[in-house]
């Protein structure tokens, strides 16, 4: 069978963006029954005066158009906005086991939450309560336990700066570090891996480098759909000449062409603008050893800055002789390239006297992501690339302030620093023992360690790997509260007790006791600027986050707490205020400066060439991969890659279509190679099963998929994600940062076989 035979399966050869993109975006707002009101909201998108886009962190330009949205952008717009309400009625229509059999995308289409609701057993139902019950129960549950450290404080990474603070600290206050977040399963890596690098666990690059670059390599992601305004930056750079070099398992069509919806040329002539100068099909978990091809065949050119590398580096000696060590046959072999593709890449960067270096979830999320970061690092430090106009590291971050979280506080192993300053500042003593990241916080799930979860947003347990273990224990809680805009799978895993607290969405107008609020949110460059809705609430009895987790501190310390909740959140200027208290040298004179057009840029002191590394320097690190990998012995076992689709941001699926892929009205595929798929006894377009392939239970088995030929190389597969999610171990993670691999899971595929009655 052809794939153009394969139902909902078709070539798709437009390129990204375009008028396909614009048909999507009034495709989204007439879902969600905004059109008006959606199209104006849109208009204020990362503006100056405006709201800051809840998907996610590509910063803004400095010279905004009239439009700064991107089609998920406004995906994630509408899916805000919408008219839709799941109000208290709906919950009355519908029991807890009902809404479980509905898939996610059709629970979040319900709308926007509008009352607080408690879980009520003995109905099987959401029921309304009032704010005080909501507080009273939270707090009370939290103060009946035996150790603060029973408790988990989970964070989305689309919690304002100001919401975040607050949020650590009544963590801290109350007795623990346990502060998984969402950086946990996606970012990791950047956070363990850069600091030994180069002293800092963020980007190095502005948007203004990505100007004067004369080389932009990409590794491992796909920002058609996940960081879709970099798409204007990547095709500006094409077109004043920058080569692109794009590194990926899978063509993606962001990286192969682009047509921007605001160039009314391209658009009326239906042209568009190529992006890659090249592309290398790399096999999956094949980066560090594509890196380290890349680096030796740069040191055959001898195309390297002795003079960088004596001032501003330690370990040069030691990775060049383990990169003499390493055989060719050995890194095309790991990589999936050949040493004359290496090479040619490789005199790319011999040319270039200034390389951004891009990567994304794609790199992050295996078993040894933290040391192949570190291998990216190496690869820019031979020319110095880092701290030059034009050059530099750019991790691509998922949502719009999941590194503001970070830099506020949200970290569960947090340095002594932050927690000596809030000790100065606030006249406790804050906990200094480690807390839990997500997977130790499912481990402390089930073993009944943990009992009351707190959801600062976030879809916690469809994001998780492994829901067999997952979904089991969120259900062993006591208690679970969930701060959110809209109802989603997680919330209906109810243990003993379970509250849905409805808080503001980033485009909606926030007033407080001192009048109407800004919240602030920090990009994937360090820079800081103002977010203000416009939109009236969805409810009258919304809260925003910051004041709901005022109320919570309160009920659970009590109405004399040396601090004062009340009026934080009240006011978030004196929130800002205390950020700049703990971080003086990073947040002084917040108030002022973020009101500034466009915010301000937090130290990056790799930036400058300041190394705050224990050596005093940039240090070249040598890759150990993890030995004896079983899956790397088996010919049968091949690697799964996760993927999300075109209609779809993190867990939060917008509709059933793939655009770019060539995917309409379903998710149930598995792109395969067809050589793979024809020595299996297979034609594209046969049903089949995917199975973990080291589950003892066979427990993890995704069945009767439609396996699709495409582009990809031998051993590997792709398919999406959550739906696959149930194939990967929770112990099954980058071995330093705990970051679980959902882009190397070992499987084996078959024909379809229905599952024993």
């Amino acid at each position: 069978m052809s794939e153009a035979k394969i139902p909902g399966v078709r070539p798709y050869d437009a390129p990204a963006g375009g008028w396909g993109a614009l048909k999507a975006v009034a495709g989204a707002l007439g879902d969600q029954a905004t059109v008006i009101e959606g199209g104006r909201t849109l208009l204020s998108a990362n503006q100056p005066e405006g709201f800051d886009c809840p998907g996610c962190a590509w910063p803004d330009p400095k010279h905004t158009s009239s439009f700064e949205f991107c089609e998920n952008g406004a995906k994630a717009v509408a899916w805000e906005a919408t008219s839709k309400r799941a109000t208290p009625e709906v919950f009355a229509r519908h029991t807890v086991s009902e809404l479980l059999t509905w898939s996610d995308h059709a629970i979040e289409d319900l709308g926007r939450l509008t009352e607080p609701m408690a879980y009520d057993a003995a109905s099987d139902r959401y029921l309304p309560i009032s704010w005080d019950e909501a507080f009273a129960r939270t707090g009370a549950a939290l103060r009946a336990l035996d150790d603060p450290n029973q408790a988990e404080f989970y964070a989305s990474g689309r919690a304002s700066n100001e919401a975040a603070f607050l949020y650590q600290l009544l963590g801290r206050k109350f007795g623990t570090n346990n502060f998984p977040d969402c950086s946990n399963m996606c970012h990791e890596p950047t956070s363990v891996g850069l600091p030994d690098s180069i002293g800092m666990g963020k980007g190095s690059v502005t948007l203004d480098d990505f100007d004067y670059a004369d080389l932009i390599l990409c590794f491992g992601h796909n920002p058609g759909t996940n960081h879709p305004r970099m798409m204007a930056t990547l095709r500006d750079a094409a077109r004043r000449g920058a080569t692109i070099l794009a590194f990926n398992p899978l063509r993606e069509r962001a990286l192969e062409k682009f047509a921007s919806p605001q160039d009314p040329v391209e658009m009326a002539t239906l042209s568009s603008t190529p992006i890659a100068s090249a592309y290398y099909q790399l096999t999956i978990g094949g980066d560090a050893l594509a890196v380290q091809g890349l680096m030796k065949a740069m040191l055959a050119l001898d195309a390297i800055d002795r003079d960088f590398i004596a001032e501003h580096t330690t370990g040069f000696e030691a990775l060049a002789a383990s990169l003499d060590a390493l055989a060719w046959p050995e890194i095309e072999r790991g990589s999936g390239l050949s040493r004359a593709q290496l090479e040619e890449a490789a005199a790319a960067c011999a040319r270039s006297d200034a390389t951004i270096l891009c990567y994304g979830m794609g790199l992050t999320q295996h078993r040894d992501s933290s040391g192949t970061v570190q291998q990216l690092v190496n690869l820019l430090l031979l020319k110095g690339n880092i701290g030059r106009r034009g050059a530099g590291i750019c991790p691509l971050r998922g949502h719009s302030n999941v590194q503001g979280a970070r830099t506020v506080g949200v970290a569960e192993k947090p340095p002594a620093a932050l927690l000596d300053s809030l000790r100065e500042v606030f006249g406790f003593e804050p906990p200094r023992r480690h807390g839990h990241t997500v997977v130790e916080a499912i481990e402390a799930m089930e073993r009944g360690e943990a009992k009351v979860f707190l959801g600062l947003g976030g879809n916690f347990a469809v994001a998780a790997p492994d829901p067999i273990r997952t979904f089991a224990a969120l259900r062993k809680l006591d208690l679970a509260v969930h701060v959110a805009t809209k109802p989603n799978r997680t919330h209906l895993l109810v243990g003993q007790d379970s509250l849905l607290l409805p808080c503001l969405g980033r485009t909606e107008i926030d007033i407080q006791a001192g009048g109407r609020q800004a919240v602030t949110v920090e990009d994937s460059m360090s820079m800081v600027h103002a977010s203000k809705g416009l939109n009236a609430p969805a409810s009258e009895h919304l809260k925003s986050e910051p004041a709901i987790v005022a109320g919570i501190a309160r009920a659970v310390l009590g109405e004399d707490d040396t601090i004062d909740w009340a009026g934080l959140a009240g006011d978030y200027d004196r929130i800002r205020t205390l950020i700049a208290r703990v971080f003086p040298d990073a947040f002084a004179d917040y108030n002022e400066r973020v009101r500034a057009p466009g915010g301000f840029r937090l130290p990056v002191p790799p930036s400058d060439r300041v190394w705050k590394t224990a050596s005093g320097k940039a240090n070249f690190l040598v890759h150990a991969p993890q030995a004896g990998d079983p899956r790397r012995a088996d010919p049968e076992v091949m690697l799964l890659t996760t993927l999300r689709s075109h209609d779809q941001y993190n867990t939060t699926i917008y509709g059933q279509n793939d655009r770019y892929r060539g995917v309409f009205g379903r998710r149930d595929v598995i792109f395969a190679n067809p050589e793979d798929i024809a020595a299996r006894g297979l034609t594209s377009g046969d049903r089949v099963d995917l199975a973990a392939a080291f589950d003892p239970g066979d427990q993890r088995v995704v069945r009767g998929f439609t396996v699709v030929a495409r582009d990809i190389p031998s051993g590997c597969l792709a398919a999406y994600y959550p739906e696959t999610n149930i194939l990967i171990d929770l112990n099954d993670r980058d071995t330093r940062s705990g970051t679980p691999a959902y882009k190397s899971v070992p499987v084996r595929l078959s024909a379809h076989r229905p599952a024993d009655p």
